[in-house]
């Protein structure tokens, strides 16, 4: 059974949701902007780019996205992993990137307890960003299917949120140039999460 948002009950609230929303509107309209003004990213491309190609920026552009819904924001907490296990990803162009699990994010999301594992690659010693890769019940559907991804920064106390309206799609839904990591079966979650990017226009 699909839980819908309405049985939200984390994330801001009350006179927070105003200001919640437009950071994270103003936020996209920015990256569309970004997107439709840098020069494509490639071998000769400076370090700030663009991962649609312009040929396809009047059909992409601008990103589609679900509703700002704030209950789709919750705290979680890293379940550290001393031994960071090595996982060999599947990525899009058939090829394996070797990544290990820092650890475990538990977390409360629509009155069902969740875990997502946080990943950085194999060989890390200073952790600048998590990467945590998911798949939900619209993949393939309503959003991408090569799943979506969420980024971190790391934090002294293990305690993040997760907030699933920053989820973004992987390069390689705009370009077939870009090497994209599948997520791991441990991060499928059985829930539809309508929050974040959608799956751009074919």
């Amino acid at each position: 059974m699909l839980v819908t948002a309405a049985a939200c009950t984390s994330g801001p609230s009350g006179s927070d949701d105003a200001a919640y929303i437009k950071q994270i509107a103003d936020k996209r309209a920015a990256e569309d902007r970004e997107f439709a003004q840098l020069p494509e990213c490639g071998p000769q491309a400076p370090s700030e780019c663009s991962p649609v190609p312009p040929a396809k920026r009047k059909v992409i552009l601008p990103l589609r996205y679900y509703p700002i819904d704030p209950g789709y924001s919750a705290p979680a907490v890293l379940q550290v992993s001393q031994d960071r296990p090595l996982f060999e990803m599947p990525t899009s162009q058939g090829t394996i990137r070797r990544m290990q699990r820092v650890g475990v994010l538990a977390f409360t999301l629509m009155g069902q307890q969740m875990t997502l594992g946080a990943f950085v690659e194999e060989g890390t010693q200073q952790i600048s960003e998590l990467f945590v890769p998911f798949a939900d019940l619209t993949t393939g559907k309503e959003t991408y299917s090569a799943g979506r991804y969420l980024n971190l920064r790391p934090t002294a106390t293990d305690i993040y949120t997760i907030d699933f309206n920053t989820a973004y799609n992987p390069y390689c839904a705009y370009s077939k140039a870009y090497e994209c990591p599948y997520p791991p079966p441990s991060n499928r979650l059985k829930v539809a999460i309508r929050a974040g990017e959608k799956a751009p226009p074919e």
